[in-house]
């Protein structure tokens, strides 16, 4: 006579048995037609990664992270490194997949990249950063000083006789309403409307783009400002079209960097394709990817023929040229990005550049 299976281990016709592991239980169901069936419970060992950061130049071994979660972002993992390193605090970090490759972003997470168990990151140091906002306020408020200086004939600047005098044309009067409003508007800008990509940029940035800005600044005030300074060739009309050149360019760069920040979220670094809106100053994205560049060369080239200056007229230059670099930038990462990207749109100039 055989023995039936005990009333714990029958469940309509099915036998039940259970093995434990360090990792928790795994439940084996028998069946007469299925044979033997394991049943995996939702819960399951709990893995972790390793990364090591290696210097990008020497290939020395910097750090060894151990126990880092598969979730974990670049911009976490940024933070355990300095825990060993703190004179390299996250803002001052790049790190690549490759010693020569592009820096990951803050938000990659590593599960996600093509990396094993054991993670192999390479690091280089961006050097000491500020932050942006810092460097937009200092460069933009520089110009605005330093042409007040030039307006009011402080003295040493044009000679004893000339000191505190004012200037009898009223297109001095109206470039320098003009050129304030201008820096007063960035300065607004960049504290309320602006919303950063990333927080910070090179220490070194801000000496380079302060001399760029201050530079200019005082040579153009200089020589609008001067007591021998004469008006435009055309008079009254040159300056009246040249305001109006101006105006329009600076109602509508506002109007393209409200748009941009509506565009992103506050805290977000999400990219989005702009289109134009309700505001007319915005169609120019029609035609062009970066409107707000537009605008900004044509302020300065309307400034220009209001005051007839030639330290004008290079500044307005030099700009532009480093306009077109940014925005042809800005263009193709669009292009790269997004495949439905509008086909029509030049980086910065409509149907040519």
């Amino acid at each position: 006579m055989t023995s039936e299976p005990s009333l714990l281990k029958t469940l309509c016709g099915l036998s039940l048995s259970t093995k434990t592991m360090s990792a928790g239980m795994l439940l084996e169901v028998w069946s007469p037609s299925l044979g033997k069936v394991i049943l995996v419970p939702s819960f399951q060992p709990r893995f972790t990664s390793m990364v090591e950061i290696l210097d990008a130049k020497t290939r020395e071994k910097l750090c060894f992270l151990d126990k880092v979660e598969p979730q974990a972002t670049i911009a976490e993992i940024k933070n355990l490194f300095t825990k060993s390193h703190p004179q390299w605090y996250p803002a001052r970090q790049s790190l690549r997949l490759d010693p020569k490759g592009k820096s990951l972003k803050d938000e990659d997470v590593l599960q996600k990249l093509p990396v094993g168990t054991t993670a192999t990151l390479y690091f280089r140091d961006l050097g000491a950063q500020i932050s942006w906002v810092t460097v937009f306020l200092t460069e933009y408020a520089g110009p605005l000083f330093i042409y007040l200086l030039f307006y009011f004939r402080v003295p040493f600047i044009y000679g004893h006789r000339y000191d505190f005098t004012s200037s009898r044309h009223t297109v001095v009067h109206l470039a320098c309403i003009c050129h304030s409003f201008h820096y007063v508007k960035r300065l607004l800008e960049t504290l309320f409307v602006h919303r950063f990509s990333h927080g910070t940029m090179p220490l070194r940035n801000i000496f380079k783009n302060c001399t760029y800005y201050w530079g200019f600044a005082a040579w153009m005030a200089y020589y609008i400002n001067h007591p021998l300074y004469t008006p435009p060739t055309y008079g009254a009309q040159q300056v009246k079209l040249a305001l109006a050149i101006f105006v329009i360019c600076q109602l509508g760069n506002f109007s393209i960097h409200m748009a941009l920040r509506d565009l992103r979220p506050a805290g977000s670094k999400t990219r989005k394709i702009p289109y134009p809106t309700k505001n007319p100053f915005t169609w120019l994205f029609l035609l062009v990817s970066c409107p707000n560049y537009t605008y900004e060369v044509g302020s300065w080239i309307g400034f220009a023929i209001m005051t007839q200056c030639l330290p004008v007229a290079l500044f307005s230059l030099v700009g532009f040229t480093q306009m077109t670099i940014w925005a042809k930038g800005k263009h193709r990462s669009y292009l790269k990005e997004f495949r439905d990207y509008p086909p029509l749109r030049m980086p910065i100039i409509p149907f040519l550049l």
